[in-house]
């Protein structure tokens, strides 16, 4: 008997819906269509036999189902009128951290119910919203580094909190208090009661790029989940961060995952996830997490005394660019160059100057500006260390005693002397026309730029002050024009200047031409 017209229809609709369901990448279907439409005919595909010769890859199964258990869930109960659900946007240490889910996102509503979204809340009838603190719930990711009860997490997942639940994989609860955090890293540690609980260690050795990833964590609080990937990056310096050198891995990480383990192939921690760089506020296969180094010198300190102490060398630094090295004679464009030495720090005494190129610290190659930041900072305060340095063409070295590095913002004081009687601007030879600075900050004042010269094409712009040539103060275009004639006399074609805009001082290599 001939099949219907609906029946067949039936079975087109139900093999496709099958396939629906699958999704792209996937065969289910066990029959497949041949034949016209009117005289369809339902044949059995082909099964598919692998060669015993073909082994297929054995994935993770192994190694999640012995890390899980000491992977948690963080629920926090915290309290802020002005950043709400701060879980799920990140610290201020940082410009991309997980952001709020956009207006059509599935999850945006049912977050919203819960009082983890932007929205509701609203104030008296016929009046402004209320400014009182509001209570709210969020949901991060952690796991346990030591027997007795001690986890790591991110410092945004418990910022402000005013409870902290522990969720196992196994359903448990536990409530924890906040043994100390550092915002600067974004990390924190919390404490449970308990004795012998599992937990997992720290990779010892730097990870490669290219390594497996297994990452776990509690995205979007739907609990324990698992995503692979490999290690994309490393050395990564994310905005707003001073000690970067972020691992950069492309398994799957989501608001929530904050504070979760990347695991090794090893079952060992590599890093901990805390930001995404996404331009939807979902996945996009570019996360960060902290090296396992990082995390674990930190998480130390943190449990020894509750917060961290630092290096302080005090100087502010840039970079050392192609035109820079060029502009003082140093080989390799590596470096950190001294845009200023404070005369209060460890280093102005000791005797680190503007102009100062810091190579290496205690032989460590410094490769760039962040590189000595993080350097100094894993120093103890009070330690002495050896700074090389590159200075009027040679190296030389210096010993200074590190200070401690104070949070809080120096004071600036300001002086304002002066200022000298107007004088008539002066076409430099490099394309730019200056003044002496009518502010009394000394420096020369950039008047004018000419759009084709090397000084446009280096970024000098109206308005800057030009403060030194070749780690020389000058005040007058005799002055500049001297300089950069010294500059050429010893063979160089690049001058280094020390220009400022809006109070920052930067160091630029202007190349000199012929």
């Amino acid at each position: 008997m001939r099949p219907t017209i609906l029946s067949r229809t039936r079975r087109w609709l139900g093999a496709s819906t099958l396939a629906l369901m699958v999704g792209i990448g996937g065969v289910s279907t066990a029959y497949v269509l041949t034949g016209q439409v009117a005289n369809a005919q339902v044949q059995p595909a082909a099964q598919i036999v692998v060669p015993p010769t073909a082994v297929p890859q054995a994935g993770f199964a192994d190694l999640v189902e012995a890390v899980k258990p000491a992977v948690v869930s963080i629920l926090v109960e915290a309290q802020d009128s002005s950043a709400p659900r701060n879980v799920q946007r990140g610290g201020g240490q940082f410009q991309f951290q997980f952001p709020d889910l956009p207006p059509d996102h599935p999850f945006h509503d049912f977050f919203n119910q819960f009082g983890n979204g932007q929205g509701g809340g609203n104030g008296p009838q016929g009046g402004a919203p209320e400014q009182e603190p509001r209570r709210y719930m969020a949901a991060g990711s952690g796991f346990v580094i030591s027997g007795d009860g001690y986890i790591v997490t991110n410092n945004h997942v418990v910022a402000d909190a005013t409870k902290v639940t522990v969720v196992f994989d196994d359903g448990t609860e536990k409530e924890a208090k906040i043994v100390g955090t550092d915002e600067r890293t974004d990390l924190a540690v919390v404490k449970i009661e308990g004795t012998d609980l599992p937990f997992v260690k720290f990779d010892e050795a730097p990870p490669r790029v290219g390594d497996w990833v297994v990452a776990i964590g509690n995205p979007f609080g739907l609990g324990g989940t698992v995503t692979a990937g490999v290690i994309s990056a490393s050395g990564r310096n994310i905005g707003g961060s001073n000690y970067g050198d972020f691992l950069q891995i492309d398994a799957a990480v989501n608001s929530g995952n904050s504070g979760g383990p990347a695991f090794n192939s090893k079952g060992e921690v590599v890093g901990v996830n805390t930001a995404i760089y996404s331009p939807n506020g979902g996945n996009v296969g570019i996360a960060f997490a902290i090296p396992a180094a990082t995390v674990k010198a930190i998480a130390g300190q943190l449990i020894e005394s509750g917060s961290v102490t630092r290096g302080y060398l005090g100087v502010s630094i840039q970079d050392v660019t192609r035109d820079i090295a060029d502009g003082v004679g140093l080989a390799d464009a590596k470096g950190a160059i001294v845009r200023d030495a404070a005369p209060d720090g460890p280093a102005g005494p000791a005797g680190v100057k503007s102009g100062d190129i810091i190579t290496a610290v205690d032989g460590t190659p410094i490769d760039d500006a962040l590189g000595l930041s993080r350097t100094i900072a894993n120093k103890a305060p009070d330690s002495t260390v050896e700074l090389t340095i590159w200075r009027d063409g040679k190296e030389t070295k210096l010993s200074v005693k590190l200070g401690k590095l104070n949070e809080e913002v120096a004071q600036n004081e300001q002086n304002t002397p002066t200022p000298p009687a107007p004088v008539a601007p002066t076409p430099s030879s490099v394309g730019i026309t200056l003044v002496p600075n009518s502010d009394g900050s000394g420096g020369l004042l950039i008047q004018d730029v000419d759009a084709d010269s090397q000084a446009a094409s280096k970024g000098l712009a109206v308005g800057d002050s030009i403060l030194e040539v070749d780690n020389k103060p000058v005040s007058s275009v005799q002055e500049f024009e001297s300089a950069l004639d010294a500059v050429k006399a010893r063979g160089l074609n690049t001058a280094l200047v020390k220009a400022s805009r809006d109070g920052e001082a930067r160091f630029i290599g202007l190349p000199l031409g012929n």
